[in-house]
């Protein structure tokens, strides 16, 4: 079985939709219908990326900025939610640049980063445990993988984008993105091998009298 498969939760807010203009259709009416649109994809998405909780807010107000500025140069090859997409990962790359200016190596994925996107309703105390749990290895592992490929499963596995979505935001083909993805996948098996190794050995030093 996959890694991924270990994680069946969609990590998909229950009121969210994809409510997108598609490739060559009208933008909506207004900004703020943009911003209405498209936020809590913004923010969740923020959060995935690794921007704390207490942060998110503000990145995402910085992506609608950018909106706000740039939404001459959309021209509606690419669907408005893989525009806007892009922007938040450059917004992102920017709010980590300065995190670490301040002196952290990187900027950490709090544990309930995923779980504030997830579904569930008022789960048991040993569901919430569990699905902590589940979070905090999740993170770990796709922290060991580079950006591009944490950003492919994001929209493969977890936004369940289409590989033409991902390739139209991407400047890419289908075929290029296919192939890019089977790597993130194959990257993200290999780190939860590597760490199921790691545990096992761990437990075998513990066994030793």
């Amino acid at each position: 079985m996959k890694a991924l498969e270990q994680w069946p939760v969609p990590l998909i807010a229950p009121d969210s939709t994809r409510a997108v203009a598609a490739p060559g259709q009208a933008l909506p009416a207004t900004l703020a219908q943009i911003y209405d649109t498209h936020f809590a994809f913004v923010w969740r998405n923020a959060r995935r990326l690794g921007v704390p909780k207490a942060n998110a807010d503000d990145v995402a107000q910085d992506v609608f900025l950018i909106v706000q500025r740039r939404i001459g140069d959309y021209d509606g090859r690419a669907s408005m939610q893989a525009w806007i997409f892009g922007i938040l990962v450059r917004v992102v790359r920017d709010h980590r640049r300065s995190f670490r200016r301040k002196g952290a190596r990187h900027v950490p994925l709090e544990p309930d980063a995923l779980r504030d996107c997830s579904q569930p309703a008022e789960p048991t105390p040993s569901e919430l445990a569990e699905r902590s749990e589940r979070v905090r290895l999740l993170d770990r592992l796709l922290g060991e993988i580079d950006e591009e490929k944490r950003t492919l499963l994001i929209l493969s596995e977890l936004e369940e984008w289409t590989l033409r979505e991902i390739a139209e935001l991407f400047g890419s083909n289908v075929n290029t993105i296919h192939s890019r993805l089977r790597a993130a996948r194959r990257a993200f098996d290999q780190a939860y091998a590597r760490l199921r190794a790691g545990d096992a050995d761990r437990a075998g030093e513990e066994e030793v009298p």
